[in-house]
């Protein structure tokens, strides 16, 4: 990954986190909570792609893993966020702009959905029997609902951000100014030799006329002696 995408992507995950913690956890609303971080995962993955959604979601996990007051085992969130970012980013569009709301929106609460069971599933593989205790079901439809409502609110000014950082206007300008530079000198070049070889042959065409003018004279002379 580039330096830009590594600094906004750390940027953005931090900030995330922080809301996280400290007031979407302290909302105390039924059943799930709102992930703020599968969102902003989700987000730079759809801009970056397949790959760069897997590391952005590998070590937004990871950090979600270790910062407390985690109470899971330390790669579980990570190992979750890593696979959804890897499919969110599978449907990263050709020019890197998506044509509809709808797409994200299913994306959105398929993550919601899948995230919700995969993290319970790893829990089951270590031990972690909470979700029985909570109830499935519900936890799967307050995840989707809560997630879908932040949705619009967080991915696409996500995306946004990412746009902007790839598409940096000091390097576009600086790299076209040398390209104009160079294309510019190529031209200069081309039309000065080819300026110069058309004044050197319209010279010598004179300087042949002349010539020719002067061996006429002289041949028209010796006739009119």
């Amino acid at each position: 990954m580039r330096v830009n995408r590594i600094l906004l992507s750390s940027a953005l995950v931090v900030v995330a986190l922080v809301i996280q913690v400290s007031v979407l956890a302290r909302l105390h609303l039924p059943g799930a909570v709102p992930d703020l971080m599968l969102l902003t995962v989700l987000g730079l993955a759809m801009v970056y792609g397949h790959v760069g959604g897997a590391l952005v979601g590998f070590g937004a996990g990871l950090l979600a893993d270790l910062a407390p007051p985690a109470d899971h085992a330390a790669g579980r969130y990570a190992l979750v966020l890593c696979v959804v970012g890897y499919c969110a980013g599978l449907i990263k569009p050709e020019n890197g702009r998506l044509k509809s709301a709808t797409g994200p929106m299913l994306v959105v609460v398929a993550a919601a959905i899948g995230s919700t069971l995969l993290y319970a599933g790893v829990g089951a593989l270590v031990g972690d029997t909470a979700a029985r205790h909570v109830g499935m079901t519900s936890l799967l439809i307050t995840a989707a609902l809560y997630d879908l409502l932040l949705a619009p609110f967080v991915v696409p000014g996500v995306m946004a951000l990412a746009r902007r950082a790839d598409n940096d206007p000091l390097t576009e300008a600086n790299s076209g100014g040398k390209a104009g530079d160079i294309s510019s000198g190529w031209i200069s070049s081309g039309t000065g030799m080819r300026i110069g070889s058309q004044r050197g042959g319209l010279a010598g065409l004179k300087a042949r006329a002349r010539t020719r003018n002067v061996r006429v004279g002289r041949i028209k002379g010796v006739k009119r002696l």
